[in-house]
């Protein structure tokens, strides 16, 4: 592989990316086809349910004769089953295509590497593996809910100079600025869900929408063990998808508001994620309370988190944050008088 190839495959990762936002519980895709080192075609998947990477930058080809003549790049291995979209292994063979490189392969058990057989069987040449570690990071969570089989899993809470989350009776408390919460409504943009714990939902009574960013509502999740709590809280207010997750009934209440029983004999969270896993729910983030955040930390249950500091207020007494003991810190940066400590699980 060259730089040029590294080149066109960095832009098939930026068309990609383009789909954050829409693709999911697709994983995000581009697509590059280079005819004599010009692009004549590109393409990215814009819309889950809709045309793949493949189909868009195919379909962008003013020329198709040139096709055969010409090497397609793409960030996942093209797709060997009927989903809600035809094979794209058969869309390249079908097109005359004779050279595709690949940054990583698909671990959904429906195509691993039978997309590349089909293709090779065909008579294309397929190299595999460029810019690998960049794919897998665009596409984490994905990838860990294949592996895995559970969704991709982010906390985020907000601390006080001296460590709190909350006053001493789990009052309310805005910690961040304006910006901060801006940056986090666009956070709830790009995940499927947003999850909190009881405590949370009673005391703050908190909308889980993106009021303060343009896109999509996130699937609200609440934990809500005995179902004690009052059902006029804004969370069942039927204004987006809600799961309600409990020990005592399993009932469609309304047509956005979802119980969902599970064993209270079990470890709630397991139980809770493989269902998620099951609804195809790609990634969570977790925005409190404590109880929660500290029991997904202390069971390994997350991915990244996400810690806003703000250097100016204190109150003295309190809800204590959760202690970060073995996540890797990424990343730190400031908003106003917010810090934001970005940690990966380190193990």
């Amino acid at each position: 592989m060259t730089s040029a190839d590294e080149l066109y495959m960095r832009r098939a990762l930026e068309l990609a990316a383009l789909g954050r936002n829409a693709a999911s519980p697709n994983p995000m895709v581009g697509c590059v086809i280079v005819h004599n080192g010009v692009i004549i075609g590109e393409g990215w998947h814009r819309q889950y349910g809709g045309p793949h990477a493949e189909v868009n930058a195919i379909r962008a080809v003013q020329n198709k004769s040139l096709l055969p003549q010409s090497r397609v790049y793409v960030t996942l291995e093209p797709c060997s089953h009927y989903g809600k979209t035809p094979p794209c292994a058969d869309l390249l063979i079908n097109s005359g295509v004779r050279d595709v490189v690949i940054c990583n392969t698909d671990p959904n058990p429906l195509v691993a590497g039978r997309g590349i057989k089909k293709m090779q069987e065909a008579g294309i040449q397929v190299q595999t593996g460029l810019l690998e570690a960049q794919g897998l990071e665009l596409n984490k969570r994905f990838f860990t809910f294949q592996n895995l089989k559970r969704p991709y899993i982010i906390l985020k809470w907000a601390e006080t100079a001296d460590g709190f989350l909350a006053g001493p009776a789990c009052e309310r408390i805005q910690i961040s600025g304006k910006l901060a919460r801006r940056l986090v409504h666009k956070w709830r943009t790009e995940e499927q869900a947003i999850m909190v714990g009881t405590r949370t939902a009673l005391h703050d009574n908190p909308y889980l929408d993106t009021s303060h960013w343009p896109g999509r509502n996130p699937l609200r999740i609440v934990i809500d063990r005995k179902l004690q709590l009052s059902p006029h809280l804004h969370l069942f207010d039927g204004s987006q998808p809600t799961l309600v997750y409990n020990y005592l009934k399993e009932e469609q209440a309304q047509e956005d508001l979802t119980f969902v029983q599970l064993q209270e004999q079990q470890d709630l969270l397991p139980q809770l994620f493989q269902d998620l896993y099951q609804r195809n729910v790609l990634s969570v983030l977790v925005e409190g309370g404590t109880y929660l955040l500290e029991s997904l930390l202390q069971a390994n249950l997350w991915d990244e988190a996400f810690i806003f500091k703000n250097t100016d207020k204190t109150i003295g007494a309190g809800i204590k944050a959760p202690a970060m003991v073995s996540g890797k810190l990424k990343q730190a940066q400031t908003f106003g008088s917010d810090l934001l400590f970005q940690f990966g699980n380190s193990e």
